[in-house]
């Protein structure tokens, strides 16, 4: 890793804002296959009523009983 940051650094400008682009473009990216993973699950949690429905009282209920 430290490898890499070196390299980094010796790199020209105009080489280091065009890599920071990119993976702040891959990040991003990333972050979306997570939330759609989440909203994947999340939505077949709910077709199989595997979930929890209720006010924030009930909530605060389970937490407390954890």
């Amino acid at each position: 890793m430290q490898n890499i940051i070196e390299d980094f650094a010796h790199l020209p400008l105009d080489d280091r804002e065009y890599v920071v682009d990119v993976v702040k473009k891959q990040l991003i990216e990333a972050r979306r296959d997570a939330i759609a993973k989440r909203a994947s699950a999340a939505t077949s949690n709910f077709k199989k009523g595997a979930i929890k429905k209720g006010s924030i009282k009930d909530l605060y209920k389970d937490l407390e009983n954890g």
